[in-house]
This record gives structure tokens, C-alpha cells and sequence, in this order.
């Protein structure tokens, strides 16, 4: 411990002398942790951007917690101080306008290892997180990754229901915002499918939450992008994880197909296994590479598909791409042509453009890695990301297809375009998340990347004003839009983002981080805020 305690001063030292923290060197005397408090020039590099590429925010220090009550010692230390400041939870490091990032204060790294206690009466898998064949749940460190998760429940036969497309993501992190994939139209977002949670407040208490107990924090948290706690722990509903999946992908020339295709495959979510598919996702093909290189493990190299070989029935080249998959094990391979057969029929795509492959059910859905490792190697990975995540009304995504899609897009796109809808039944409106008011809602992912290639449509100029011109184009339409992972530089567009939601989300900062000391890089609120001002702030007077 006095080891421990002369390299936490020697930190602290350098905290003050050449970042000029603004807390009292006797309040950071008293930080004492099990885990590291680092001033190291990589931790604050790498703690200082994200995915994104495109902002950067450095941070005073970084801490790499060894407990879920080290993180609540450092936020205790940062809400007890005379002028606060702000802390920030990073997973791994996967956002896009540095929301996880925060400019002099303290990054908590949560990824990097499994911090649970070992003192549960339940089986420990050999990575180290905690499942429970009885209770069908794992517990999960906030700060691992879902692949560990997977990988860890696999050694039961268990898998969690829900899940992302990509799975280097933490589990703090996409339950901060609601972790979607085409799992969703039947079990729900991830957030859906918690069953308790450990969380740390702005006022460094450490609560147990779940429906029965702290309710109120529990569904502030689940989507709640990280601004009413810091997710330590996450008790996570599971599967009897199947051994294989059938993946397939079908092609549309006509959009009204496409779409009513997909609902009505999302409307079978209440069927029995054997009469619906277990994922529903879909894309936009405005640019025949993409077919091919996106995910390419899934066609074959000898034999590309040709957009060209496809009538677009006079829709400007636009193709979409209906992606399902079907789940078995050894009880159900005999009956799983038949039951795919049956559900195909009832479609109206290209009867000429079916492609099918079989793989494990870690392979699929850990199927993006593959494509990270392709793009790693060429060095077209660590590049701006100017992503774009809407929610899209039901109502109005043919609208919004004729306008982006064969409008705004052109024929040129620098990534994926993901397209599909989910069930707003399935989604807990107890939550932070705001979805459009209507029952069936569309995802529209425009995962683009900046890229260095001479081509002026590749360029983060263009993709970002393409953006606005999106923007503008659902404004004057009347498209009432929600940005997915939402980004906005002002209160007001924040307060209009959540809408009917916006005093209940700010009520619950009030209550849970009255000095507003969590997620500043969400620019939801401006803070830390001082002592003196703490009053104010809890009246309602000081909401910036």
C-alpha cells in the first residue's frame, strides 16, 4: 500500500504542476485505488480520441479501475471537490463525436480485463465472467467486450438474445445507448434484455438496480448515454445458443417490396422458432463494389454478384438486399430447408438473386470482425467515421428513400448502408431512448468511411455535408427523424431530440448527477458545475 501510495502521488503531482487540475491536491491525496491512476502520454493519446477520428479531447488522466468501487471513489473525489470535474467512461473507444472523451478531466478505461468479484455462487467460466446455467444469465463487467461475453457463455451452451452487428463493443457502452441488430424485431434492443445492473452515480454511490429495486435509476442508465451513471456491472439475459446459421440474402429492385417484405417478417415476431427467421436486417446497394467488398466472405470471389444482371426496373441503379438468417442445431437440420423454404415463398424478391452459406453461430455473429481484419490490413481502418444512425417512421421511409437513397446519395457511397425495422413493442418506454411515435420504425445506418483516394465523394467534407443535406431534407419534409448514437451541440436540439421525455431525463440527471459531472463529451449539459451553484442547478434555474 505505501508503494501504491507514493506512485498515486507522484501522478497527482504531475496532475497539478503541468495540467493544472483544479481540485485541491489533499482530495487527490485521498484517492486511493486498487487499480492505476495514469498520467502516461499513451493512456491520455489513446483516451483522448475514438472510432470517429473526428474530434479529440485530452484528458487530465486515466484511470484503470481494478473494482467497480474504485470508479466510485474517483467520482466521489470529483463531486466532493470545491470545483468539480467531469469524468468520463470509456469502453472501446468505438464512438464518433467524442462522447466518451472529456477535456481536463479523468477517463475511466473500463476495457482492458474482468473486475468482478469472486465471491459469487455461481459457475466462473475460465475468461473470467460469471454465468448461471439455473438462472439463464451472465454477469458481465461493464467494461468487457461482448465477443468475451460470448465466447465466456458459449462454454454452457448459453448465448444472450440480442445483440450488435459488431461485437468489439463493451457492454456499459452499447447498454448506454441501446445495442441494435436484427435480433431486435423479436427479443428487443440489448437494454431489453437486462436483468440487473451495478452502477455508479455523479455522487459516487455504488446501487444495485433492476425493475424491483432502484427502478428509477435502472431505466434512466439503460439508454441513458452515460449521464446518469457509470454501468459496472450488467446482469444479462441468456439462450440456449444454437450450433449453426443458415444466412441468406435476396435482392430487390423494387422498394416497396423490399419494405413490406421486411415488416412482414418482423411482424412474425410472436410465431413459433419454426415459422419465422431470427434475423432481420437489410441494405442499400447504390454502388456495386459494396455488394462484394462488405462483408465479402459471404460471396464467393469466382463468382461476384453483378448489380448490372439485375433489372432496377428504371430506380437509378439502386438495388436493396434483404439479409436473414435462420438458427439450428442437430434436433432441427432435417426440417430447416423446409422451413426456409416456406417463409421465402411468401416474398417478392428477385427470384434469380438468392445466395445462401452455412457457418458456426460465432462465426456469424462475429462476421464484421472479419471484414475489420481485411480493412486493418490495407490500412483503411483508422480513418474518419462520419457515421449517421437515424430512426425512421414507419410512415414515411419511402419518402425518405426517395430522397436519400436515390437522391442524395448519388451512386457513390464509401460504406455500408444499413436499412431495417423493428417493433417498437419490443423496446421499454421506461427507458432513456427516444424512438418515433409510431409502431414500426426503420434503422438507416449510413456507416461511411472518410477515405484518401483522390475521389472528392470519399472525403469527410463530403460525407459530412451529405449529412446536413439529410438533415435538412427530413426537416422540410416533415420526416420526424431520431438520431440513433445522437449528436447535437445545443440544449435546445437536445430538449427537441427527446421531446415529451426531456423533463424526465432532466429530472433524473438532478437526481443522479446533480453537478453534472458524468459524459460531458455528450454536450448534453455544460459542467462540472461549482459547489455554489449546486442549489441552483437542483431548483431548475442553472439547466445548461
Amino acid at each position: 500500500m505505501a508503494t501504491k501510495l507514493v506512485l498515486i502521488t507522484f501522478a497527482i503531482c504531475r496532475l497539478i504542476v503541468t495540467v493544472g487540475l483544479t481540485m485541491a491536491p489533499a482530495e487527490l491525496l485521498r484517492l486511493v485505488v486498487d487499480g492505476h491512476l495514469s498520467v502516461d502520454p499513451s493512456d491520455v493519446e489513446t483516451a483522448s480520441k475514438d472510432f470517429g477520428l473526428m474530434s479529440r479531447a485530452e484528458p487530465s488522466a486515466v484511470l484503470h479501475p481494478n473494482s467497480a468501487e474504485d470508479v466510485a471513489r474517483l467520482v466521489r473525489a470529483a463531486y466532493s471537490s470545491a470545483h468539480g470535474f467531469s469524468v468520463s467512461a470509456r469502453g472501446h473507444g468505438h464512438s464518433i463525436n467524442g462522447q466518451a472523451q472529456v477535456r481536463n478531466g479523468v477517463v475511466v478505461e473500463m476495457s482492458g480485463g474482468n473486475r468482478l468479484g469472486s465471491g459469487k455462487p455461481v459457475p466462473r467460466s475460465q475468461s473470467g465472467r460469471v454465468v448461471s446455467e439455473k438462472g439463464l444469465y451472465v454477469d458481465a463487467w461493464g467494461g468487457e467486450l461482448w465477443i468475451e461475453v460470448l465466447r465466456a457463455t458459449l462454454e454452457y451452451g448459453l448465448a444472450p438474445k440480442s445483440w450488435t452487428d459488431y461485437l468489439y463493443l463493451s457492454v456499459g457502452g452499447t447498454l448506454s445507448n441501446a445495442g441494435i441488430s436484427g435480433q431486435a424485431f423479436n427479443h428487443g434492443p440489448q437494454i431489453s434484455n437486462v436483468l440487473e445492473l451495478d452502477v455508479v452515480t455523479g455522487k459516487g454511490e455504488l446501487f444495485t438496480c433492476s425493475e424491483e429495486r432502484n427502478s428509477e435509476l435502472f431505466h434512466a442508465v439503460l439508454g441513458g448515454l452515460g449521464q446518469f451513471g457509470i454501468i459496472t456491472r450488467a446482469r444479462i439475459a441468456l439462450e440456449p445458443a444454437p450450433k449453426r446459421v443458415r444466412w441468406i440474402r435476396v435482392l430487390y429492385s423494387n422498394f416497396s417490396a423490399f419494405t413490406k417484405d421486411q415488416e412482414y417478417l418482423i411482424s412474425l415476431h410472436g410465431q413459433p422458432t419454426n415459422q419465422k427467421f431470427d434475423y432481420v436486417e437489410g441494405f442499400v446497394i447504390v454502388d456495386e463494389g459494396l455488394i462484394n467488398n462488405w462483408r465479402s466472405s459471404f460471396f464467393s470471389p469466382s463468382n461476384p454478384v453483378k448489380i448490372s444482371s439485375i433489372d432496377s426496373n428504371g430506380n437509378g441503379g439502386v438495388l436493396y438486399c434483404l439479409e436473414i438468417t435462420k438458427n439450428y442445431d442437430d434436433s432441427t437440420a432435417d426440417s430447416i430447408d423446409q422451413e426456409i423454404e416456406a417463409l421465402l415463398k411468401k416474398l417478392e424478391f428477385v427470384r434469380t438473386s438468392v445466395f445462401t452459406t452455412d457457418l458456426p453461430y460465432v462465426d456469424f455473429l462475429d462476421r464484421v470482425h472479419k471484414a475489420e481484419l481485411k480493412l486493418r490490413s490495407k490500412g483503411l481502418w483508422d480513418v474518419p467515421h462520419p457515421w449517421l444512425n437515424l430512426f425512421v417512421p414507419k410512415s414515411r421511409i419511402g419518402d425518405f428513400d426517395e430522397g436519400v437513397f436515390k437522391g442524395i446519395l448519388g451512386n457513390k457511397t464509401s460504406g455500408p448502408v444499413l436499412i431495417y425495422p423493428m417493433n417498437k413493442d419490443k423496446w421499454d418506454q421506461r427507458s432513456s431512448v427516444v424512438t418515433p411515435d409510431e409502431d414500426v420504425f426503420y434503422l438507416v445506418a449510413l456507416l461511411r468511411s472518410a477515405l484518401d483516394t483522390g475521389d472528392e465523394t470519399h472525403t469527410l467534407e463530403h460525407l459530412t455535408n451529405q449529412n446536413r443535406r439529410i438533415f435538412k431534407f427530413c426537416d422540410e419534409a416533415g420526416i420526424k427523424v431520431k438520431q440513433y448514437l445522437p449528436h447535437y451541440t445545443t440544449q435546445q436540439e437536445w430538449m427537441d431530440h427527446f421531446g415529451d421525455k426531456w423533463p424526465r431525463f432532466y429530472q433524473r440527471k438532478m437526481e443522479f448527477d446533480p453537478r453534472r459531472i458524468l459524459a460531458t463529451g455528450q454536450r448534453i449539459f455544460t459542467g462540472p458545475s461549482s459547489s455554489s451553484s449546486l442549489v441552483s442547478s437542483i431548483n431548475g434555474h442553472d439547466q445548461l
